[in-house]
């Protein structure tokens, strides 16, 4: 850790610790202090575990909840401090004139100059390019907004500080470091003093609102930026004719992923599509009200083009200072008709005064970028390319980003539900009484016949079916209404969870066709939405080229992925993969499932995009973009990827501008660079392979033995891990579980991996691969030779690298004593000892043999920003995971009162805090 960064974290911790004495007296102050020494003797060694225990055993817990609060608030000051340095550090090394470094456009241009890459390459990537974040209502953003805002607060006064602390001094140097620790001291208290947890539940409008809030702070700016800059580099590079295109294009699943979450409605689609074109609409109106002040020129001093005058004619701006600029003209008719718009598309309540209505609409986002042009071109031919390339640049390349829509809203639901309705739909209509009874054939060879002709299976007016089918008429039907508004790419996406089959994928092409996304033509159907199966368990993933085969045999979805340009959209889960078979065999899952798909789609000349189902944690598919998106095969990643962004990732990646960009970048390069370099160094691809099949059974065997097989385990990890709270965190709208806890598949993913997070074990992102390595590796003189394979896979293929990196990343913050502490909660001691006698044995196992393979003693030897982490600042959650332990023992034995489930909730929220990718 630097000087720098060390002060600051002093520096922070001071004044809470100050505010901390003001606020609530000497009693709280020495005993959080107590607390923060322990903790570090602990780390040390120098201490047991059971002095920290002892020192909780018997606080009441109004006392507790201070203590909480405090370790929580320290957390936070923590991560605020390090993002800073992180980020001056980054700066410094730019500034130094260091090389690019990867994930960043400028190190990816360098490579592609390098590696000679021609323009009809380049070409065929843009024509599919497609790089799109999707932000995702998952609940692991345990942050109120209003804790996040006062974070942003006190980093522009520590770089203000810093910026004092740097300069020459002067007279008032001091007044003003004075001034900036009072600034620090009054949002410190402000922040003491403002509750942590949220009293109710979000509602899913709040969450469509928090997604929207980054567009806000950061991506209406930078994805337009992004876009253009690619495409101006491309463009000088390789000639001014390569197609044009916004390579980054984002989409939402906040308000139109219905899978498992009965608040989604028609209401949460009408809302989600309405808020984003609202949002977007007043951008841009926003941006024109600016170019308006701006482009000053007169025609006295600057030559237009006709249909500069033209534009300018049609502004209806009279006034007589305005007469020689057509310009300003110009845009505030522009101006006038996006207000227009907006009136007509939002409603009149959506935009203040009266005087547009003399402006028409524009009848859609193409009309909008041709008026813009119009300026563009005009400013150009007068040569004036430095004024059209600044705002109004901005201007256009967001309306070829965003146009009327802003994101993609995507529509999800499981295979199981669109079956439902589909029976009731077909008993209803009369055209079989018994849908679900039928055999795949049957079903499929009705599934076709109705998508080929027009005719209505549903009746028009209103529909009498069960609740749960009219609901789902009703997201469709609301769905419909969105794109007739605002363009085919405001719904484009119909995504297929559990799709286990050819009639998983072709059933909500019926109910897609009955609302018009889809238009029956015979055998030929045409439509501008992609149905996209999302493939989530192993075996699932293990079919999946299987199903697409069959589906591709069929000539009426053939001819319909004709007409969407011969592009295959498949999703892969690795949440539900992950929970099924466990982090190794969850892998390469996931990774033989692209291989296939990639083969596949070379037989078939089908292009393939991939959607990955990506959490903020490893467990859930986490970890670093750019190089999970280099460790795909060869041929997955063409020009295109889909990845959600969940939870406090969405924050930590998109809640400034300058990490928005930074990630962007990551994205971008990466995906040109998978598309466009070969990036592995794999001189045996197929024997390769066949040891990771070979490690991802034995590591299944592992992970299944425990997981499924163990009569205990159910039992351990709903008495050992806070799971049976989290549902009272309201940290999202979505229920915690889909029903009572008997298997590990009636749990949903994150609060399977937040669970395992909060007690320290973080089984989902390690378990199994110790054992599977060992037994590979085996004894002898073969062990050796083997190890060198293992060693040299580490060292040139990305894929197994990342495994490995992200794995030791989620082990680093493990704490087996800490999860000792928790097996303490299991009222079956047997089990107790036997279950976590096996995680334990495992950890230390995989541990030792990542050791071998990577020749790290540490597991953190290339992760330097994340070891500082763990040695400065993971002390400190010790005290938290011992006050949650005590609580939770007393509210399962009967004390429920608020404040003891106040302090479960406080304690999880400091984790997850602390933690930083919780779920």
């Amino acid at each position: 850790m630097t000087d720098r960064l060390k002060k600051d974290i002093r520096f922070l911790g001071r004044i809470l610790g100050e505010v901390i004495a003001e606020q609530e007296g000497s009693k709280v102050y020495d005993l959080v202090e107590s607390a923060r020494q322990t903790a570090f003797q602990i780390a040390k060694g120098n201490a047991e575990m059971e002095a920290m225990v002892e020192m909780f055993r018997d606080i009441s817990p109004s006392l507790a909840t201070p203590v909480a609060r405090a370790f929580t608030h320290f957390a936070l000051l923590a991560n605020l401090a390090e993002d800073l340095h992180d980020e001056a550090a980054r700066e410094e090394l730019l500034d130094s004139g260091a090389p690019a470094p990867d994930s960043t456009l400028e190190a990816t241009w360098t490579k592609l100059d390098d590696a000679g890459i021609g323009r009809d390459e380049v070409a065929a990537v843009l024509r599919n390019a497609e790089v799109a974040p999707v932000l995702t209502a998952h609940p692991t953003e345990t942050r109120r907004r209003t804790v996040f805002d006062a974070q942003k607060q006190i980093t522009a006064l520590m770089k203000e500080r810093h910026q004092l602390l740097a300069a020459e001094p002067t007279a008032r140097t001091d007044a003003k470091l004075a001034d900036v620790e009072r600034a620090v001291r009054r949002r410190i208290t402000i922040l003491w003093q403002t509750a942590l947890i949220r009293v109710a539940r979000p509602r899913i409008e709040d969450e469509i609102e928090v997604g929207l809030r980054y567009y806000k702070l950061s991506l209406l700016k930078e994805i337009p930026r992004i876009n253009r800059d690619v495409m101006a580099r491309l463009n000088a590079a390789f000639g001014d004719n390569l197609p044009e295109v916004a390579v980054v294009k984002p989409g939402s699943w906040i308000g139109g992923d219905h899978d498992g979450n009965p608040y989604v409605t028609s209401e949460t689609v009408d809302y989600a599509t309405h808020r984003a074109a609202e949002t977007v609409l007043k951008y841009y109106a926003r941006q024109l009200h600016a170019l308006e002040h701006e482009l000053s020129l007169s025609d006295r001093m600057s030559s237009v083009t006709t249909d500069l005058v033209a534009l300018a004619d049609a502004g209806h701006n009279d006034v007589p200072s305005r007469v020689d600029e057509p310009y300003r003209r110009a845009v505030h008719g522009i101006r006038g008709r996006i207000l227009a718009t907006t009136s007509h598309l939002i409603g009149e309540h959506a935009v203040e005064g009266k005087w547009f209505h003399i402006f028409d609409p524009y009848a859609g986002p193409e009309e909008f970028k041709r008026d813009l042009l119009v300026l563009d071109d005009s400013l150009r031919r007068s040569n004036d390319d430095l004024i059209a390339d600044d705002r109004l640049a901005d201007l256009r390349s967001a309306a070829g980003s965003f146009g009327f829509n802003l994101y993609s809203l995507d529509l999800r639901q499981n295979s199981e539900s669109y079956e439902d309705v589909l029976t009731e739909l077909f008993a209803t209509a009369q055209a079989t009484p018994d849908y679900r009874g039928l055999s795949e054939e049957e079903k499929t060879q009705l599934l076709l016949k109705e998508l080929s002709t027009p005719r209505p299976l549903i009746p028009h007016g209103d529909w009498a079916y069960s609740e749960a089918t009219n609901r789902e008429l009703g997201i469709f039907s609301t769905a419909s209404e969105a794109v007739k508004k605002f363009g085919p790419r405001m719904v484009p996406h119909c995504i297929i969870s559990m799709a286990s089959s050819v009639t998983d994928v072709l059933e909500p092409m019926v109910l897609l066709k009955e609302f018009g996304f889809i238009r029956a033509q015979g055998d030929t159907p045409r439509g501008d939405i992609d149905v996209i199966p999302l493939f989530e368990t192993i075996d699932d993933l293990q079919r999946g080229a299987g199903i697409l085969d069959e589906l591709w045999d069929l000539d009426l979805y053939r001819n319909y992925l004709a007409q969407r340009d011969d592009v295959q959209e498949v999703m892969l889960g690795y949440s539900d993969s992950n929970k099924d078979g466990g982090y190794f065999a969850a892998n390469w899952a996931l990774y033989d499932a692209e291989l296939r798909l990639v083969e596949l789609c070379r037989e078939a000349g089908v292009k393939l995009r991939l959607f990955h189902g990506r959490g903020g944690t490893v467990g859930r598919g986490g970890g670093p973009s750019y190089d999970a998106i280099l460790a795909q095969p060869k041929g997955a990643v063409q020009g295109s990827v889909r990845v959600t962004e969940q939870g406090e990732i969405i924050s930590a990646k998109y809640g400034s501008v300058s990490t928005a960009r930074r990630n962007l970048e990551a994205l971008v390069s990466a995906t040109l660079e998978a598309s466009l370099l070969d990036v592995s160094d794999l001189s045996a691809p197929e024997r390769a392979h066949e040891i990771m099949r070979e490690i991802s059974r034995l590591s299944l065997e592992k992970y299944t033995s425990l997981v499924h097989d163990d009569p205990g385990f159910i039992p351990y990890f709903t008495e050992s891990t806070p799971v049976q709270e989290i549902g009272s965190l309201n940290i999202g709208s979505r229920p915690s579980s889909r029903k009572q806890t008997e298997t590990v598949e009636d749990l949903r993913a994150i609060p399977w991996v937040l669970s395992w997070s909060q007690s320290r074990v973080m089984l989902p992102g390690w378990f199994g691969v110790g054992t599977a390595l060992e037994q590979w590796v085996g004894e002898g003189v073969e062990a050796g030779e083997r190890i060198a394979q293992l060693q040299e896979l580490n060292r040139t293929w990305p894929f197994f690298t990342s495994v490995l990196d992200n794995m030791a990343q989620v082990m680093s913050k493990a704490e087996l004593r800490l999860a000792r502490l928790y097996s303490e909660l299991v009222a079956d001691a047997d089990v107790a000892e036997r279950v976590y006698s096996q995680i334990h044995e495992e950890y230390f196992l995989t541990k030792r043999m990542f050791a071998v393979i990577t020749g790290s003693e540490d597991l953190l030897d290339d992760n330097p920003l994340l070891a500082r982490s763990v040695r400065s600042r993971y002390p400190y959650l010790l005290p938290l995971n011992v006050i949650q332990v005590e609580m939770m023992r007393r509210y399962r034995s009967g004390d429920d009162s608020v404040e003891v489930s106040r302090n479960i909730q406080l304690t999880m929220n400091g984790l997850s805090t602390a933690l930083r990718n919780s779920g």
